[in-house]
């Protein structure tokens, strides 16, 4: 009798933690309510963050965001006169880069498509990540400087993986690695994320600072100071501009002078269709 009671004990010890596990799923529930739940953060149409971005010791960049449903984001920095932009439209990836001498906007190589891409999600990776083709995984308990954390691996559908350290008192994620594969090589970045403060009743960061692997000891912190929700976005353009008229001045648009009759225009070009 005393061996059966020992062996029932035993047995709801071990099944005891599998019954209160953490999983994913959970997790991310958890994580979507505290930053205010499904319902209102879908009922967040656009975004407009304004910023400011450290580009040097004791030198800022003001810095602005726009994003706006489905999956458009525009990012615009300015400093020493020049402003710079990278931008989404649900398809293309773009950019205008002034401090590399280029005043038009160009199309972004396939990879920081790819990055800006992930980023033109209102609703982030988590929320519904098995209809955006991601998976997720949870990788346990963790401590960061100190501070108890979840671990979610997400695997995203363009192939980056993305680990979140998720605050188990808050809720709200504290830290996101990323890894994806940069012009044939695996390129790892870093993202603190902090400073929450409510904006029209949900929480949002206010602070981020990113490093990357190769150089963890360069950080780039932003300083959010102000997040509009379903601000309007009727001026923001987030489709490729047309190359600007300074660059097709180069060609000769100029009309040929008028000829006399036995006089034949000195620039004509040559034929090189024989002659039947």
């Amino acid at each position: 009798m005393l061996r059966r009671v020992a062996v029932t004990i035993l047995t709801l010890v071990c099944v005891a933690p599998a019954m209160y596990a953490q999983t994913a799923d959970e997790i991310i529930a958890k994580n979507i309510e505290a930053h205010g739940g499904a319902a209102k953060l879908k009922a967040i149409q656009s975004m407009k963050i304004t910023a400011k971005i450290e580009v040097g010791p004791g030198m800022e960049a003001p810095a602005v965001m726009y994003e706006s449903r489905p999956h458009n984001v525009r990012r615009e920095f300015t400093f020493q006169g020049m402003t710079a932009v990278m931008a989404y439209d649900g398809k293309d990836g773009w950019q205008i880069m002034p401090f590399q001498g280029k005043k038009d906007a160009e199309l972004m190589p396939a990879d920081d498509r790819d990055d800006i891409a992930d980023d033109a999600d209102l609703d982030g990776q988590l929320m519904d990540y098995a209809a955006k083709g991601n998976k997720v995984e949870f990788l346990g308990k963790d401590k960061l400087e100190g501070t108890d954390v979840y671990k979610l691996k997400v695997t995203l559908k363009d192939g980056a993986v993305q680990t979140y350290y998720i605050d188990t008192d808050s809720n709200l994620e504290v830290r996101v690695d990323t890894e994806r594969i940069v012009r044939g090589s695996p390129h790892k970045t870093q993202t603190v994320i902090g400073d929450y403060k409510e904006v029209d009743g949900l929480p949002m960061p206010f602070s981020f600072e990113g490093s990357d692997a190769d150089h963890p000891d360069q950080k780039q912190k932003i300083t959010v100071e102000k997040i509009e929700l379903n601000a309007p976005m009727t001026s923001v353009s987030f489709n490729m501009p047309p190359p600007s008229a300074a660059t097709t001045k180069g060609a000769d648009t100029t009309e040929p002078k008028p000829t006399t009759p036995d006089q034949k225009p000195a620039d004509t070009p040559k034929s090189d269709t024989p002659k039947q």
